[in-house]
C-alpha cells in the first residue's frame, strides 16, 4: 500500500499542525545542522553566575553544529583550563571565571571569539 509512516510522536518535538493532505513528517533527518568550520563560528565568551548559588562560570555560546562536536570542544576547553564543566543547550559551561584562557585557546585554534558582558 505505500510505506509504513513511522508514529513515534517523540521524533517530532516542534510539528504542532499540518493542514497538508500530503504532509510526511521526517524523522529520519533528526534536525542535526552540520558544524561550520572555526573560521565561521561566531562565539561570545561571558562569565555568568545567575541561578548558580553565586558561583561563576564562563559560558561559551553561539556554537554551530552537531552536539559531537560541541562536546569534543568542550573537553578541550576543560582540559585546557583544567577545571570540571558542562555541555548543554549548545552551551559550553566552564567552571569558574576561566574567560581569558578560554578565549586564548579558541582564537589560537581559529575560532572568532569575543568577550560579552561580565
Amino acid at each position: 500500500m505505500g510505506r509504513k509512516k513511522s508514529n513515534d510522536w517523540k521524533q517530532r518535538d516542534g510539528v504542532v499542525y499540518s493542514t497538508a493532505n500530503n504532509f510526511d513528517f521526517d524523522t529520519n533527518n533528526n534536525g542535526d545542522e552540520s558544524t561550520l568550520p572555526p573560521q565561521q563560528q561566531n562565539l561570545k565568551v561571558l562569565l555568568d553566575k545567575k541561578s548558580r548559588g553565586g558561583k561563576q562560570v564562563t559560558l561559551v555560546t553561539g556554537f554551530i553544529g552537531q552536539e559531537d562536536d560541541l562536546k569534543t570542544l568542550g573537553k578541550d576547553l576543560k582540559g585546557k583550563c583544567g577545571v570540571g564543566g558542562n555541555t548543554k543547550d549548545g552551551e559550553i559551561l566552564i567552571q569558574g571565571d576561566q574567560r581569558d584562557k578560554v578565549m586564548d585557546y579558541l582564537i589560537g585554534i581559529g575560532y572568532k571569539a569575543k568577550k560579552s558582558g561580565g
